[in-house]
C-alpha cells in the first residue's frame, strides 16, 4: 500500500478494498460492505442499540421516500439539504403526482407522525430510534467516510420542554463519546458547534471530534436540539395539565458507518488495519505450521484450543481452510486486516506445550512475538485483549495532544491546522470563519465543553471572542 506520509488518502482508499471491508458499488458514490466490514458495523450497533434501550427509547421504522412537500414545511431544513438530494419523479411507469425524496434523514416524515400520536403532557417523552439507510448524493464520495448512501441509526425524540430535550440531547452526545472510548478506542473531543456549523433546523448542535492520524477532525456523531422548529411546521402539540395546547420540543441525533472509517484512520498503520479488539470480528486467529499429515495435524490442535479460546466469549478464527497459502502469506494478511493477537501453532509447539502468540502493534517496547505456556492461552488472551485496547486508546490521546496547540497569532494558526489542531478564540460571526476556510481550509470543530473558560481576541479579525473559551480548529472529513 501505499504509505501514510506519502498519501494518506491513497493509503485509506487502498487499505478499505485490500483488508476485505467493501467493495465499490455499481452507482458512483455507493458502496458494497462485505461481511468483514458488516461485523465491526454489527458489534457497534449492538452495543449503541443496548445503551439506546436502556435509556428508554423504542426502535422503529419509517418510509425511506418522503413526500418533498413534507420538506418544504421547514424551509431551513429543505435549504441545508437541498443540494444532497435524490428525487424520484417516475415510479410505475407514470410519472408521480408529487416528487418524492429517497430519506436524507427523517425529522420531517418523523415529525408527522409524531404529531399524531402525541395528544397529552402523558405522552411525553415519546423516544424514538431508528436504524436504516440514508441517501445523500456525494460528489466526492470515499469509502464509508462520505458516500451517496450509508448505514446509520436516528434517534428522535420529543419533550415537554427546553430542559427535558436538552437532556435528552446531551445524554446522546454521552452516549456516542462512549461508544467512540470504549468500543473504538477514539479519544474525541466533545462540545457543542458554532452557528456557521449548526444542522439546518436545529437551534443547537453537539459533536464528538476525533483526529485522524494526518491531523484532520471527523465528526464521529451528533446530537440536535431543535427547539420547536420543527413542532411549528408539524404541528407537533400536547395538551398540557391546565388543558392548554403547547408545542413539544424535539431533539435528533445520529451516528453511521462512518465510524468505521474513523477506526481506520485512528489506528491504522502503513502495515494496514489495526483494529481494536471490542471491534474486531476476530480479535484473534489461529494459523497452524505444517505441510501434510504434520499440518493436518497442527491444524487439528489449532481447533482444539480455538474451541477453548471460544469458550472465554473471545472471537477466534481458525486459518485451516487454505493449505495452498504458506505460513508466512497469512501472517501478512492478517496483520494488514488488523487481527489483534495472532497464534501460530505447529506440531513441534504443541510438542513442547507453547503456542506463539503476536500482537498486531507491542504494547511494550520491545515487545514482539513470545511463546507462552499452550493450556494458559486461554486465561490469559482476556487480558491481552483488554491492554491491547487501552494502548490503542492511549497511544490516539498521546498523538492528539502531541498534534494540538493553543495560538494566538495568525502565522502560528495557519501553520498548525496545516497538520493538527488548533485552539483559538474566535468571534462567531459566519464571515469570520468563511474567510479562514478560504485561507487555510479549516472549520471549526467544537466549542469543548469541558475547556477552561477563557477571554481573548479571534485569531482572525482581532474582535473579543464570542465563546468565553477557546474553539478548537481543524480540516476535516
Amino acid at each position: 500500500m501505499t504509505p501514510q506520509s506519502e498519501d494518506f488518502s491513497a493509503w485509506y482508499n487502498e487499505l478499505v478494498v485490500q483488508a476485505k471491508l467493501v467493495d465499490r458499488g455499481p452507482v458512483r458514490g455507493t458502496m458494497v460492505i462485505r461481511p468483514y466490514g458488516y461485523r465491526v458495523w454489527e458489534l457497534l450497533q449492538a452495543d449503541l442499540d443496548r445503551r439506546i434501550k436502556d435509556a428508554g427509547h423504542d426502535n422503529a421504522c419509517f418510509p425511506m421516500f418522503i413526500p418533498e412537500s413534507y420538506l418544504r414545511r421547514e424551509a431551513e431544513h429543505v435549504e441545508g439539504f437541498s443540494p444532497e438530494l435524490a428525487v424520484v419523479t417516475v415510479a410505475g411507469g407514470k410519472e408521480l403526482e408529487e416528487p418524492l425524496v429517497v430519506r436524507p434523514t427523517s425529522e420531517t416524515v418523523i415529525g408527522e407522525y409524531m404529531a399524531k400520536w402525541i395528544e397529552s403532557h402523558r405522552d411525553l417523552p415519546l423516544l424514538l430510534n431508528q436504524w436504516a439507510n440514508v441517501v445523500r448524493w456525494e460528489m466526492r464520495p470515499r469509502m464509508f467516510l462520505r458516500t451517496t448512501e450509508f448505514l446509520w441509526q436516528e434517534g428522535h425524540t420529543a419533550h415537554i420542554d427546553e430542559d427535558d430535550a436538552m437532556r435528552e440531547t446531551l445524554w446522546a452526545l454521552d452516549a456516542y463519546a462512549g461508544v467512540a472510548r470504549e468500543l473504538a478506542a477514539m479519544p474525541v473531543v466533545h462540545g457543542e458547534k458554532t452557528p456557521g456549523e449548526r444542522f439546518a433546523g436545529a437551534v443547537r448542535t453537539y459533536t464528538i471530534e476525533g483526529m485522524m492520524r494526518d491531523g484532520r477532525a471527523l465528526q464521529a456523531g451528533t446530537s440536535h436540539y431543535l427547539g420547536t422548529n420543527f413542532a411549528k411546521a408539524f404541528e407537533i402539540q400536547y395538551q398540557d395539565e391546565d388543558g392548554r395546547l403547547q408545542l413539544a420540543h424535539t431533539t435528533s441525533w445520529g451516528m453511521s458507518t462512518r465510524m468505521i472509517g474513523g477506526v481506520i484512520m485512528t489506528h491504522g498503520d502503513d502495515k494496514g488495519l489495526v483494529l481494536p479488539p471490542r471491534l474486531a470480528p476476530h480479535q484473534v486467529v489461529i494459523v497452524p505450521i505444517g505441510r501434510k499429515e504434520q499440518g493436518e495435524q497442527a491444524a487439528a490442535e489449532a481447533r482444539k484450543l480455538g474451541a477453548a479460546i471460544k469458550a472465554m466469549g473471545i472471537r477466534v478464527h481458525v486459518d485451516d481452510k487454505r493449505p495452498n497459502l504458506t505460513p508466512g502469506y497469512k501472517f501478512n494478511e492478517w496483520e494488514m486486516r488488523g487481527v489483534p493477537v495472532r497464534i501460530e501453532l505447529g506440531m513441534r509447539d504443541v510438542e513442547n506445550g507453547v503456542a506463539t502468540l503476536a500482537r498486531r502493534l507491542p504494547t511494550v517496547e520491545g515487545q514482539g512475538k513470545e511463546q507462552i505456556p499452550l493450556e494458559k492461552v486461554p486465561e490469559l488472551l482476556p487480558g491481552i485483549l483488554a491492554d491491547f485496547q487501552s494502548f490503542l486508546l492511549a497511544r490516539a490521546e498521546a498523538f492528539r495532544e502531541d498534534n494540538t496547540a493553543e495560538t494566538d497569532s495568525w502565522d502560528a494558526f495557519a501553520g498548525q491546522v496545516s497538520g493538527g489542531w488548533a485552539k483559538a478564540f474566535h468571534c462567531g460571526r459566519a464571515e469570520c470563519e468563511d474567510e479562514i476556510k478560504a485561507d487555510t481550509a479549516a472549520t471549526p470543530r467544537v466549542i469543548p465543553a469541558e475547556a477552561p473558560e477563557e477571554s481573548g481576541v479571534c485569531v482572525k479579525c482581532g474582535r473579543p471572542s464570542a465563546y468565553g473559551k477557546r474553539v478548537i480548529f481543524g480540516k476535516s472529513y
